[in-house]
């Protein structure tokens, strides 16, 4: 029986993780879903889908695989909401790109070539995607410091000397010290518009037009496959459970286009805090570490029923102090996808375009950078093995 495989270490840890995970980017996504135009009161909602799906999906994947695979939300996906403006036809063509990345996400693991397809974009081209969407966002704290050198600069501080001396800790540890900020100084309001404190459930129907679509709804998709989806995978194997991806993806497809009509980004599998549930501090036994990624599904869907509360402290904070606890949230992925993106010499002027486009925060025929800076790349490459061939022969 299951609950005979339950121990109180897989639970705390499962706790744990869940912890880490809400609390290292629950601010990039609101930043995010307030850059691309949902109010606040939609933000909320969003966010509080979000943890919902991703915790009942992370329930169910534990269950029925006994394996302590890890749900997130997609991180990168929400970095890229928030390098990005409000479309054309508002916060439902968002709606619409979330809807069509779950289908492809969907259609990933149903469709073997097209998975594989996925899995072939290079390597340092999705990396400097990455990047190139992470960088304008990891701006924020050292940008904050003009504003307020002294709140920001103790967050700052305390991120920095977490992080030297337990890298795990320092996000939480920033998120404490945002708080003691916020408690000593005066309250204020500095995001766009009001918030209902505790939102109700807003359902949208999605727009869908072909700008938004192609220009955010692929790269949405890009990102969380390649920064999270294909790495969770790799994090599963090395930790020697042999899983097959296609229906996990199936499963998180599903769960996001669920999540899509309230403003919920995209969830996947999870690759940081994966790590921590699939290791030996959940149980000695592998076969019964599973329980720890049930425990940080329940913990998610109770975040997710207390959202309001956490929105409540945001709304208190002027929105450079939230965009800084984001931003040094991020400088560790920023730091890791710059460095794969440019480490061979011969790619890294395809890499430096596709990092150069993610980050610019232009549109081409309101079709994103991000998506343009992957096509060029992909184009630079296939020319630079082409001719390459061209003259060995």
């Amino acid at each position: 029986m299951m609950l005979n495989d339950a121990s109180l270490q897989a639970i705390l840890n499962g706790l744990f993780a869940a912890l880490v995970g809400a609390a290292s980017s629950f601010a990039i996504i609101l930043s995010g879903l307030v850059a691309v135009g949902a109010t606040e009161q939609q933000a909320a909602t969003g966010l509080m889908a979000a943890f919902i799906t991703m915790g009942l999906a992370g329930i169910i994947t534990a269950v029925v695989s006994r394996a302590p695979i890890g749900i997130a939300w997609s991180t990168p996906a929400a970095a890229l909401l928030s390098a990005s403006s409000v479309p054309a036809a508002g916060f439902p063509a968002v709606i619409g790109a979330f809807v069509v990345c779950a289908g492809l996400i969907v259609l990933s693991g149903l469709v073997r070539p097209f998975g594989r397809l996925v899995e072939n974009i290079p390597e340092h081209l999705a990396a400097a995607l990455i990047a190139g969407v992470l960088v304008k966002l990891c701006f924020a704290p050292f940008l904050g410091l003009s504003e307020d050198p002294i709140a920001v600069g103790i967050i700052i501080a305390t991120w920095a000397v977490f992080h030297v001396v337990t890298p795990r800790w320092a996000v939480l540890c920033a998120l404490v010290a945002f708080a003691i900020v916020l408690a000593a100084g005066k309250e204020h309001q500095s995001w766009p518009v009001d918030l209902t404190v505790f939102a109700p459930w807003q359902a949208m129907m999605p727009t869908f037009t072909w700008a938004t679509s192609i220009g955010l709804g692929i790269p949405l998709f890009i990102v969380t496959m390649a920064g999270q989806n294909i790495p969770g995978v790799a994090v599963m194997r090395a930790n020697n459970y042999q899983i097959k991806a296609g229906p996990w993806f199936v499963l998180t497809g599903i769960f996001s286009a669920i999540g899509a009509p309230f403003g919920a980004v995209p969830v996947n599998l999870a690759a940081i805090t994966a790590a921590m549930l699939a290791g030996e501090q959940s149980h000695s036994d592998p076969d019964k570490r599973y329980w720890a990624s049930i425990s940080a599904g329940i913990a998610y869907v109770l975040f997710g029923l207390f959202t309001g509360a956490i929105v409540v402290i945001v709304r208190l904070a002027p929105l450079y102090l939230v965009q800084s606890v984001a931003g040094l949230a991020l400088i560790p992925a920023f730091v890791s996808g710059a460095a794969t993106a440019f480490l061979r010499a011969e790619l890294r002027v395809s890499a430096g375009v596709t990092f150069l486009f993610g980050a610019s925060g232009m549109a081409l025929f309101g079709i994103s950078g991000a998506f343009w800076g992957l096509l060029i790349g992909v184009g630079i490459d296939w020319f630079q093995r082409t001719f390459a061939q061209s003259d060995k022969r």
